[in-house]
């Protein structure tokens, strides 16, 4: 089992920027797919960004130019640097890992996700 340890998250305005990061429990752990998803209020699932096994990146369309997924593979995290938010980019983000690879940021039938982090864009 592998638990995938979640921060960051908060409140901004339009334009502001936020950072999410992710730790994976056991360091050994190398999935086909590991990133991020959202779930908006009022909206479906959407894929956001995410690392392939190569560790090569993919975005979904919606905020590509905006978000940057990177890692520190000396801390074994990865992070999620968000900039110039919007407020359709409000809702729960979940770090999550799967056994396929990405495709428009999201890592399809997850092994594995964690507590997710509540990032909020309000005026």
């Amino acid at each position: 089992q592998v638990q995938l340890m979640e921060s960051g998250g908060g409140s901004v305005q339009p334009g502001g920027s936020l950072t999410l990061s992710c730790t994976p429990s056991d360091d050994t752990y190398k999935p086909a797919c590991i990133g991020w998803y959202r779930l908006p209020r009022d909206r479906v699932r959407e894929g956001v960004a995410a690392f392939d096994a190569d560790g090569r990146p993919d975005y979904a369309d919606s905020v590509k130019g905006r978000f940057t997924i990177s890692k520190d593979n000396a801390k074994r995290t990865m992070f999620l640097h968000m900039t110039d938010l919007q407020v359709e980019d409000s809702g729960m983000y979940y770090c999550a890992a799967g056994p396929f690879s990405p495709r428009g940021g999201y890592c399809a039938g997850q092994d594995y996700w964690g507590e997710g982090s509540l990032v909020t864009v309000s005026s």
